[in-house]
């Protein structure tokens, strides 16, 4: 079985429980391991997977907290490093009555992760590498980290998995630096996933169509274009199609694309991508389709990923 490496942030979600409210309103907070490509290895890891972290957190409660909970679900924490100078990263979380979420950050360990802790991890048998950007574009360490592990796997005929995972707090001073960055990791994967607001943000289309179709131009990536209720869209081969959305009552959306991501990942991880139809891929995406769907029904991504199985895509 190949082995899957995600590099990113690994941090602390502290969601409001106060539902509707502004962070500013909310009184009564919940503890949750997250961050995006965290997420995406504990999903592979929860589907079967073999999984490793690259990520750094704080020598503190809550980096052991989220060791303890990647090493519960079996992902390999070894490059989860701890580190004795910045406290571990915090997402505060509010949830609107729609399932939607809100952010504020307060950065810390996860932007530390460096090059040289990057030339330390053995690639023999990795087949897939996952970025998932988020806090991988900011300045500093975890962006060279970023450039570092990409020109390796490019190197070594890796598979690559990207997403972008923007988020407006974080770059909303920056966005021409994160399109500009994006674009790097596009041109350059074999996978990518966007919501629809990130497939128009990052080429400058008004609709998700102009948007899919400049995308089919400049990459020769396999892509998927998240479009809630109304499904996924599909580009490979000059061509896109829509594989439909799993009806659910969404209890909270948080990790919902990064389950996607994962189940993608997990599907893939034997396969040799460029022998795969296009029924082959129909059949990945509306997996992945349902293990997002299973995520929604549960507060907080990592009590949904312990209901998910490889089960969902029989």
């Amino acid at each position: 079985m190949s082995k899957i490496l995600c590099i990113g942030e690994a941090l602390i979600d502290m969601i409001c429980t106060d539902r509707g409210k502004a962070l500013s309103d909310g009184e009564h907070f919940l503890k949750k391991a997250g961050g995006a490509p965290t997420n995406v290895a504990a999903a592979v890891a929860a589907l079967g997977g073999r999984v490793e972290l690259a990520a750094r957190v704080g020598v503190d409660p809550f980096g052991q907290h989220l060791v303890e909970i990647m090493n519960g679900f079996g992902v390999d924490t070894r490059y989860m490093l701890r580190d004795p100078e910045h406290f571990t990263t915090f997402a505060f979380v509010s949830l609107m009555e729609n399932g939607e979420r809100d952010f504020y950050f307060n950065r810390g360990a996860d932007g530390y992760l460096s090059k040289a802790d990057i030339e330390q991890i053995s690639l023999e048998e990795t087949g897939l590498v996952h970025f998932g950007s988020a806090t991988g574009f900011l300045p500093g360490p975890l962006n060279e980290a970023y450039v570092y592990l990409l020109q390796q796997a490019k190197a070594r005929n890796i598979f690559i998995s990207f997403d972008p995972n923007y988020r407006h707090l974080l770059f909303r001073d920056a966005i021409p630096s994160f399109i500009e960055q994006s674009w790097h990791f596009l041109e350059n994967c074999d996978f990518f996933k966007l919501s629809d607001e990130e497939a128009i943000l990052l080429t400058g289309t008004a609709t998700v169509e102009e948007a899919a179709s400049q995308l089919l131009q400049k990459t020769n990536a396999v892509f998927a274009i998240t479009l809630g209720k109304e499904g996924t869209l599909l580009g490979r081969d000059g061509q896109t199609s829509l594989i439909g959305s799993i009806a659910v009552k969404p209890v909270d959306t948080t990790g919902a694309g990064d389950a996607f991501v994962g189940a993608v990942l997990y599907q893939l991880k034997d396969l040799d991508h460029h022998q795969l139809s296009e029924d082959d891929w129909r059949k990945i995406i509306f997996n992945a389709n349902k293990a997002g769907a299973r995520t929604c029904e549960y507060l907080g991504a990592m009590e949904a990923f312990r209901y998910l199985s490889n089960d969902i895509f029989k």
